[in-house]
């Protein structure tokens, strides 16, 4: 089955910035919930479990065929990095971006949005979990 538009919220988190780290992965077409998941990360920084709980949700949701994705996040970093405006510096989180660009071409459209953390709070409920 494909979809004509869904959406996408993703949010990382991280203990200890490095530390062990979760991801929350969350697809909703309109207000029905397609998918969502808790992924354990192993020893990340905040950002790069921001940019790894993306590439999750890219994954799923390539699977679901949507002709577009609109992908919300609260990490205002990511959101400019994939936007292009701001320059991917930090030598961990380049192979991130690159992962994040290439599953993107798989999408008709896609847009990456980022929001306020209060916005998020359903991903955000998910990538704290306890397993």
């Amino acid at each position: 089955m494909s979809y004509q538009k869904l959406i996408l919220y993703t949010d990382g988190s991280s203990k200890g910035n490095p530390g062990p780290a979760k991801a929350g992965v969350l697809i909703k077409e309109g207000n029905k919930r397609i998918f969502q998941g808790s992924f354990s990360l192993g020893v990340k920084t905040n950002n790069q479990a921001e940019y790894l709980a993306l590439i999750l949700g890219l994954e799923k949701a390539s699977k679901l065929e949507p002709k577009e994705l609109v992908c919300y996040l609260d990490s205002e970093l990511v959101v400019r990095q994939l936007n292009r405006e701001y320059k991917v510096k930090n030598p961990d989180l380049a192979p991130l971006f690159i992962k994040v660009w290439n599953l993107s071409q798989k999408f008709d459209k896609i847009k990456f949005v980022h929001i306020k953390r209060d916005k998020n709070k359903e991903a955000d409920k998910l990538s704290k979990k306890v397993f």
